[in-house]
This record gives C-alpha cells, sequence and structure tokens, in this order.
C-alpha cells in the first residue's frame, strides 16, 4: 500500500491558507474519485483508501495540526505496515513560486515545522516529498505568511499546479523519482 499524506492545519479558518496546499491536493485527488474522508481519532488524521491503477493507495489528512504532523503518520505507517519508501509527503513551500512544484526522495526539513515533525517521527529523513509553492514570501514572518488566505487570482494558480502535482504523483507511483523529477521539477 502506498501513503499519500497531505498536510496542513484543520479547521475552517485553515481551508484557504497557504499551508493547506497539502491539504487542497489531498482533497482534489479524493474528489476526482468521488470518494470521502472518514476521521480516524486513533490515528490521529481523515483518511481514505483508493485502488489507482492497480494499485491501493491511502490518502490522509492529519488532525494534529502542521507542527505535529508526524504523529500521524506514524501512527498510519505503524498500524499499516507501509514501509518509507512507499511514502510520499505533500506539503507547501515558501521558498518555492506559486505555480511550481519540486520533487525530492528525501532531504532535511528546510525550516518547515511539519515536515521536522515528520522526520522526528519517522526517525528518518529516506521519504519523498512533494513541496508546492506558495511564494514569494512578502517582507512578512513566514508564520504569518503562510497562515494568509490565497487570494482568488492565487487560487486559479493553486488549482492549474495541483493538477500538475496530481499527474507527477501518478508518474512518481508508476515510473519512480528519477523520471518523474525530470518530467516536473
Amino acid at each position: 500500500m502506498k501513503l499519500i499524506a497531505g498536510l496542513g492545519n484543520i479547521g475552517n479558518k485553515y481551508v484557504f491558507t497557504r499551508h493547506n496546499a497539502g491539504f487542497m491536493l489531498a482533497d482534489s485527488i479524493v474528489i476526482n474519485e468521488n470518494d470521502t474522508f472518514r476521521e480516524n481519532p486513533r490515528l490521529k488524521c481523515f483518511m481514505t483508501n483508493l485502488r489507482l491503477n492497480g494499485e491501493d493507495y491511502m490518502i490522509i489528512k492529519p488532525t494534529t495540526f502542521m507542527n505535529l504532523s508526524g504523529e500521524a503518520i506514524r501512527a498510519v505507517v505503524d498500524y499499516y505496515k507501509i514501509q518509507i519508501s512507499d511514502i510520499l509527503v505533500v506539503y507547501d513551500d515558501i521558498s518555492l513560486p506559486l505555480g511550481k512544484i519540486r520533487l525530492r526522495a528525501n532531504g532535511s526539513d528546510g525550516g518547515h515545522n511539519g515536515i521536522k515533525s515528520v522526520i522526528q517521527h519517522l526517525g528518518t529523513q529516506e521519504f519523498a516529498r512533494l513541496k508546492i509553492g506558495i511564494g514569494p514570501q512578502p517582507n512578512l514572518p513566514s508564520e504569518v505568511f503562510v497562515l494568509q488566505n490565497f487570494t482568488k487570482e492565487e487560487l486559479a494558480i493553486l488549482k492549474d499546479t495541483i493538477t500538475t502535482a496530481k499527474m507527477a504523483i501518478s508518474c512518481y507511483f508508476t515510473e519512480g523519482i528519477a523520471i518523474t523529477q525530470n518530467k516536473f521539477n
């Protein structure tokens, strides 16, 4: 089973904030498959199972809020015995321009507290991640900027970005990281 973990913050006030780009992508995948999320309080997430291209996927959105995302991912990985190599974490990246995505096989947290939590709870940096650009950051502290709502114009760009990101995810799980990076990074 493959795990796609979209990171974000739960609650209506966060729905269209920049920090919820990972949630938005997860929602888009699930909506396209005419499915819905169900909450699993024990595993600290909203989740659903999908069968795509002959493969089983679990899509989750942690209910722990961004900075504790690793708790939910660890709980799901342990319960379903998912291999680290089958995890893809999707999240916002302030250093990437809006409209850009970047797939990485591994790496540091890059100052992202959600990824810092995932690394801490998984005990490794060796998991794939898909970054969705939300920059450039204006002259604001990053913790203020990421919690601002996207403008209507930015949401239009993000919608196209999410479509591209879904194609990248499909490519990643069928053709591997190198080919996907060459096509989409």
